[in-house]
């Protein structure tokens, strides 16, 4: 039992930090609230991580039955969610470092997107709701104890990752001034590429799973 809760929690880590990439966003988080105090950044940070806690465990636990109800497959999930990951990724890539007049206008009232964009999409975007719905359905396989142990795992995983992006949000300033301008470019560069490439990731998991379905109605 204690080895499976170490196996499930491990997935569950991994697969939300790397989609979640908590170190790469914090300089797009920063730089979206170049005009917040640090009292309003620290008040951001705890609304954020505590937004994306309810955006995971929500997609966790009820993301199957909305999927269900609208007749989504997860195959059709993993392949929109990876298009919108690589998408985002493709953008991110391509954007200036430097904010525009228009981007300095638009972050006047920081806490006014507390939720959005700062929580959906940039820190719990499709991505993660996507490996959030696919780890939920995943417990359904499991027996009676299994499906506890994967709860907790889950919501154990779910709680670091918060506690995490809260750490770096909150810390965004001192992260900047201790990467450097150029550090902050390399971080956010790399960090959009493999957002692509989790995308693309994504993507090829869900073709896959739609060409063994076609294979196995076949």
């Amino acid at each position: 039992m204690i080895y499976l809760f170490g196996n499930d929690l491990s997935l569950a880590l991994t697969s939300l930090v790397a989609i979640v990439n908590p170190l790469g966003v914090t300089f797009v988080f920063r730089r979206l609230t170049i005009s917040a105090t640090p009292v309003e950044r620290a008040k951001l940070s705890t609304r954020i991580a505590l937004y994306a806690m309810a955006v995971i465990l929500g997609s966790y636990f009820f993301g199957s039955f909305v999927l269900g109800f609208f007749g989504i497959t997860l195959p059709a999930l993993r392949i929109a969610g990876g298009l919108v990951i690589a998408l985002s990724g493709w953008q991110l890539l391509n954007r200036s470092e430097e904010l525009s007049a228009s981007e300095v206008t638009n972050t006047a009232s920081p806490v006014s997107m507390a939720f959005f964009p700062l929580t959906m999409p940039l820190t719990a975007g499709p991505g993660t709701i996507t490996v959030a719905i696919a780890l939920g359905a995943a417990r359904a396989e499991r027996s009676a104890s299994g499906v506890l142990v994967a709860i907790a795992a889950f919501f154990l995983a779910t709680l670091a990752v918060a506690a995490i992006v809260l750490l770096c949000y909150r810390n965004a300033d001192r992260l900047a001034r201790l990467v450097g301008q150029e550090g902050i470019r390399v971080v956010t560069s790399l960090s959009a590429f493999l957002l692509l490439c989790v995308g693309v990731q994504i993507i090829t998991a869900g073709v896959i799973d739609v060409a063994r379905l076609a294979t196995e109605q076949g």
